[in-house]
């Protein structure tokens, strides 16, 4: 799938937009995802990271940029909770790790309020999130299929 290249914007403000800081972005093809925010990273300079638990938490932007010791999803997840900086933090792979301490991270991080927004975003096909956790998190569904009403452009409907 190839995503219209306005929408990646559209979708990083509606990401922006959720009232907390933590997001799960359903998407039918998460690599694709992925592929358009590490372009929108680099084209506009804005704070993105993606987390694995290989290379720990990257810039999007500059992929050689990783915060060491971040392997671990408690460490990123402190990392992101003591960061005094804005960033969207996203997070795949993230799969059954919801064991003590995570919640209280994820519920810590949730809380979150002042100047330096961060959002979590987990990225994937679908999520099951674990009863105690699923209320934290605000649902970005089919996010790719997100159009802007038509609009009329020299003559002619865009969507």
């Amino acid at each position: 799938m190839t995503a219209d290249p306005q929408i990646t914007p559209r979708l990083f403000d509606a990401i922006l937009a959720v009232p907390g800081n933590l997001a799960a972005l359903e998407t039918a093809d998460p690599d694709e995802a992925l592929a358009q925010f590490r372009l929108l990273a680099t084209r506009s300079g804005r704070s993105i990271y993606l987390w694995d638990p290989e290379r720990g938490i990257r810039s999007l932007r500059e992929p050689d940029v990783c915060v060491a010791g971040s392997q671990r999803l408690v460490d990123a997840l402190r990392y992101i909770l003591h960061s005094m900086h804005f960033g969207v933090y996203l997070f795949r792979g993230f799969g059954d790790q919801f064991k003590p301490p995570v919640p209280a991270l994820l519920r810590r991080i949730g809380r979150l309020r002042g100047g330096n927004e961060r959002k979590l975003v987990l990225v994937g096909a679908a999520f099951d999130l674990p009863e105690d956790v699923d209320p934290l998190f605000d649902r970005l569904r089919d996010a790719w299929q997100v159009r802007l009403r038509p609009r009329l452009r020299d003559g002619r409907w865009m969507s």
